[in-house]
């Protein structure tokens, strides 16, 4: 049976996050939509089309009218606005209305994609997203942030537009890499350290069962981060105050990503930077020597990293100063007040952030 977390939005319905260990309970999650006159079209890339589309198609052209699907190759590099160009002319060419829906089929590049095409094409047009990475499931699948990259400024155009189902089918974790499974943990960990110190601590308990990947250790795993992220996006659904503490680890971890370039993955940077951040929190007497050490342990039994040799230190230093997070010239950082806690804190000096960058290149 599918478990079903509602995510509640202010004057709009509410949308559904389905968790299953299948995709074969995904037509009834599809039956409220209505799509028995409508166009569907499944965003996916190359990797995921040769694991999962065949089925997800078979099962949306049971339900829909007319099923469309447009493949682009893996990858970040493919997360731009040539790629997003080119679903337009695929749509416009299949003659897909306002009425019509996208369905992202895969990880957090494809929601990404397809969320972003979904609130600008026509002025925005419904979209499903169906998360096939860990990263993507408890992460960018949740909570309406969309968006591409530019050049290489990560996510530097985007919109919040909110799904309008999130089907999960957690037996395709099963499927990853070691590295793709250890960067969904790093956003995981993350939700853990920020708001909620049982289930950081539920995580630290149960981590063998969790890396055996068997979909009942997965299910509490998934749905503990949901909700985390539920509660949060609820309480502040565009980004103007709280929402903020879902950036732990991204002020160092994203100019981290661009200035390794792009060869760790973001989960793996994440978990940098929430190092950094963590140590930053111990610098300053918020937490303890030993909740840092235990962190990093955690990180490290994930496969995550908690050092980066040859860091370029000035680099990441100049590209924070450019992160899209700067609030009027200030930079917000995301601090732990103690462990299941976080706080918005812009008081974070150059100094401090090039020690912890110092400490992370060992």
């Amino acid at each position: 049976m599918a478990e079903i977390i509602e995510v509640l939005r202010d004057h709009v319905p509410a949308y559904p996050i389905v968790l299953s260990g299948s995709f074969e309970e995904l037509p009834g999650a599809l039956k409220p939509l209505g799509l028995e006159k409508r166009k569907v079209c499944i965003v996916t890339d190359s990797r995921v089309a040769g694991l999962c589309l065949r089925r997800v198609q078979e099962l949306f052209e049971k339900e829909a009218e007319k099923t469309a699907v447009f493949v682009f190759p893996e990858g970040e590099r493919q997360k731009n606005l040539d790629t997003v160009r080119d679903l337009y002319e695929f749509l416009i060419k299949e003659g897909f209305d306002r009425n019509d829906f996208l369905a992202a089929l895969g990880g957090g590049v494809t929601g990404d994609l397809t969320g972003f095409a979904a609130a600008t094409y026509l002025r925005g047009i419904s979209f499903i997203q169906i998360p096939t990475t860990l990263l993507s499931q408890v992460d960018s699948s949740i909570g309406g942030k969309t968006g591409v990259d530019l050049d290489s400024y990560k996510n530097m155009v985007g919109a919040f537009y909110m799904p309008k189902l999130v089907y999960m089918n957690l037996s395709v974790l099963k499927t990853l890499s070691e590295e793709q499974f250890a960067s969904g943990m790093g956003e995981v960990i993350k939700h853990g350290c920020i708001r909620d110190a049982a289930y950081y601590e539920w995580i630290r308990k149960n981590r063998e069962e969790i890396r055996s990947r068997e979909v009942p250790a997965l299910l509490p795993l998934v749905k503990g981060s949901c909700l985390v992220k539920k509660a949060v996006v609820e309480e502040d659904p565009t980004e103007k105050g709280v929402r903020a503490i879902l950036n732990f680890g991204h002020t160092l971890g994203h100019a981290i990503e661009k200035e390794m370039n792009f060869i760790l993955s973001h989960g793996a940077c994440v978990a940098a930077g929430s190092v950094a951040a963590a140590r930053i929190s111990c610098s300053r007497g918020l937490i303890s020597e030993e909740e840092l050490s235990r962190l990093e342990e955690l990180f490290d039994f994930f496969g995550l990293p908690t050092r980066l040799r040859g860091l370029p230190v000035s680099r990441i230093l100049d590209a924070v100063r450019h992160d899209k997070k700067m609030d009027s010239g200030v930079i917000r950082f995301i601090l732990l007040k103690e462990m299941g806690s976080a706080f918005i804190d812009k008081t974070v000096t150059a100094k401090e952030m090039k020690q912890t960058l110092e400490y992370l290149a060992g």
